[in-house]
């Protein structure tokens, strides 16, 4: 799909990156579309060990595209969630070891999708947020069920109702993410399967 999001298998570990920064990669109707495909083909793939998230310059990704968001109605809202939900069902069951390389933005979607992953290495100018606070919106996609999980309800509860943006030293202190490395990705590539 267009290069909206570019895969590389290096040695059984299969890289999926976003890469859209200039419009900080949304994960947009396509581009969840086209996760699930590469989900569905690496499932029985026995050559792919790991699949490992990243994303292109200082963005991981952002959430839902924004514009997709706005024409949501009644009527298709709980196929919109579903989707999302479904998609990070199938990343947090994977039985491939999973691993989100987040090297800068990580907001909304894109904060429920490394939060489905296994394992999560963040660059030390790594930034995450649930902006939907500001936006008067709340994410569908599993973020209020495995955050709290991992972080603890106050600190879960802070992030959603404030949508302050959390550094990653800060998501290091709270168990949001497991390590701080200067090349997320690079780190990500060199870590042993279970």
């Amino acid at each position: 799909m267009s290069n909206a999001v570019i895969t590389e298998n290096i040695a059984g570990k299969l890289i999926i990156c976003f890469n859209r920064p200039e419009i900080r990669s949304p994960l947009s109707i396509a581009v969840l579309e086209y996760l699930h495909e590469i989900l569905d083909k690496t499932r029985q793939d026995k050559n792919i060990e790991t699949i490992i998230f990243t994303g292109a310059s200082d963005v991981f990704a952002s959430g839902a595209d924004l514009r997709e968001i706005a024409e949501v109605t009644a009527k298709t809202a709980r196929e919109f969630a579903l989707r999302g939900q479904n998609l990070m069902n199938k990343i947090d069951g994977s039985e491939k070891l999973t691993i989100a390389a987040i090297n800068g933005f990580c907001f909304g979607g894109a904060l429920d999708l490394a939060l489905s992953c296994k394992k999560r290495i963040a660059s030390p100018d790594a930034q995450f947020a649930h902006p939907g606070a500001n936006l008067g919106i709340m994410t569908g996609w599993g973020g209020t069920q495995r955050l709290p999980r991992l972080v603890g309800e106050a600190a879960a509860l802070e992030m959603f109702l404030t949508a302050k943006r959390v550094s990653a030293e800060a998501a290091l202190e709270i168990g949001l993410i497991d390590a701080i490395f200067d090349e997320p990705l690079t780190k990500a590539l060199n870590l042993p399967k279970f």
